[in-house]
């Protein structure tokens, strides 16, 4: 199991003892994969099956950390295994908490360059389909809501805001 729940009991302003339940996780990676084309710079976006949902979301390739995993180590794995490309560059974008009202993952989000194709290696469970995404086309993806996964949002909006991804002028 990735993740172990846990109940916590705490004193209210009120002095009663009270309970909730928490998700542990060991933590996650995000990564934002700028792939170079003859057309210009393209995020590599997965469309990826989730069974709680029943259906497809286009995301950012992501992953659980294994105990003790180095993020960065992490975060080349996954690069690999759901979209085919290795990166010869990696660095630390952000970190963020996921869900603090319910758990403890911590993401570790990272960007990726100066990619070359490997080919995909996915998990029998995953049903994971690669789009190299114009720019422009995933910002607007973040606005129209055709991009619904938080931390794919964040770290595209981020990672924008930072200037390390910026849309060609018109």
């Amino acid at each position: 199991m990735k993740f172990d729940y846990e109940r916590l009991t705490f004193t209210a302003s009120d002095g009663r003892t009270t309970a909730r339940e928490c998700v542990r996780h060991p933590g996650a990676v995000i990564l934002l994969p700028v792939l170079d084309t003859p057309e210009g710079a393209r995020i590599i976006l997965i469309r990826n099956w989730r069974l709680s949902l029943e259906h497809c979301l286009f995301e950012l390739p992501a992953g659980t950390l294994a105990k003790g995993e180095d993020p960065a180590a992490c975060a080349s794995r996954e690069l690999e295994e759901e979209t085919g490309y290795r990166a010869a560059n990696l660095r630390p974008l952000c970190r963020f908490h996921t869900s603090p009202g319910l758990s403890d993952e911590l993401m570790h989000a990272f960007v990726a360059d100066d990619l070359r194709h490997v080919g995909q290696r996915l998990e029998a469970d995953e049903r994971i389909t690669v789009h190299p995404t114009p720019i422009p086309e995933c910002l607007r993806m973040v606005r129209s809501g055709e991009i619904t996964d938080a931390k794919t949002m964040l770290t595209i909006l981020w990672a924008w805001q930072a200037g390390i991804i910026t849309p060609p002028c018109p």
